[in-house]
């Protein structure tokens, strides 16, 4: 193993996944990508694009065709006790034990050594949801999730990675899952959400990957994002000459257009919009940021 592979936080090089009775069925192709600590990932991509694949993939879940995921130097699929203790994963689904949520913390916060239950509970007190739960096997899908993010971050992993968090949650639980989050980012640990629901997200990341058929199509900060691209909602008809993407809203249309240079008119983020500027013309996003 290289110095390099060695010194880096997550790296994905030349992956591959192949599933079915006889593996014909490709999700991922030569598919690379570096996640670095001090940042939470949004990890945006169409139905079928893997991304799912690729969280169990980093997770060691799943064996890769070809192709290496290592966390701090170590290939995840070895499922070593020192990285498994340091990776948790929030699945979409899922179903929680018929036990007490006492008895839960207990048994599963002593496979993570920074393990908190006084976190654990203050995230359920955000949640507003009662700390003293004596079935889990019997809460809705929505109080579920509440508890295995207030859980996920409560294990101070420093690898988090949470597909679709936010479904299943009702607005106020949306509000209060960006809450929990702001909680415990931290320069040490990374978090990667997957979402399909990225207006949940959009103040929760700070760096957005895009991706479409085994390709990284956009691997930027949103600070390097907003410098070079203004998100604006215009009534305006024609639209203008430079609008890079344009879809309807209440107001006219949500546009994606060029930075005029001036910082003063830098916008925030608008995920939906990049999202379809980014799959609509690949190429304008990738020679934007490549300049």
């Amino acid at each position: 193993m290289d110095n390099n592979s060695q010194q880096s936080f997550l790296q994905i090089r030349g992956l591959e996944f192949r599933y079915g009775t006889l593996r014909k069925k490709t999700v991922l192709r030569d598919f690379s990508l570096d996640v670095e600590p001090g940042k939470v990932y949004g990890l945006l991509g169409l139905n079928g694009a893997g991304k799912s694949t690729l969280l169990y993939l980093i997770a060691g879940l799943l064996t890769p065709s070809k192709g290496t995921v290592t966390y701090q130097g170590i290939n995840t699929r070895r499922r070593h006790p020192a990285t498994l203790a340091d990776i948790y994963l929030v699945p979409e689904e899922y179903e929680l034990p018929k036990m007490s949520l006492k008895k839960y913390a207990e048994v599963y916060g002593a496979l993570y050594p920074r393990f908190s239950t006084t976190d654990m509970e203050h995230n359920l007190k955000i949640f507003e949801l009662d700390t003293d739960i004596a079935d889990l096997s019997a809460l809705s899908m929505g109080q579920r999730k509440k508890v295995l993010i207030s859980f996920a971050f409560a294990t101070h992993c420093r690898l988090l990675i949470m597909d679709e968090p936010t479904n299943g949650l009702d607005i106020p639980g949306k509000s209060q899952f960006r809450r929990v989050a702001a909680c415990h980012i931290d320069d040490d640990s990374a978090v990667i959400i997957s979402t399909h629901q990225v207006r949940d997200i959009d103040s929760c990341i700070d760096h957005v990957i895009i991706i479409d058929n085994s390709r990284v199509l956009l691997d930027e900060s949103v600070a390097t994002i907003t410098s070079k691209l203004r998100f604006v909602e215009s009534a305006e008809t024609p639209l203008p000459a430079d609008t890079i993407f344009a879809q309807p809203s209440i107001t006219g249309h949500s546009l994606v257009l060029p930075s005029d240079g001036d910082a003063m008119h830098e916008t925030e983020i608008n995920l939906e919009t990049l999202f379809g500027a980014t799959l609509g013309d690949p190429q304008t996003i990738t020679r934007i940021f490549n300049s």
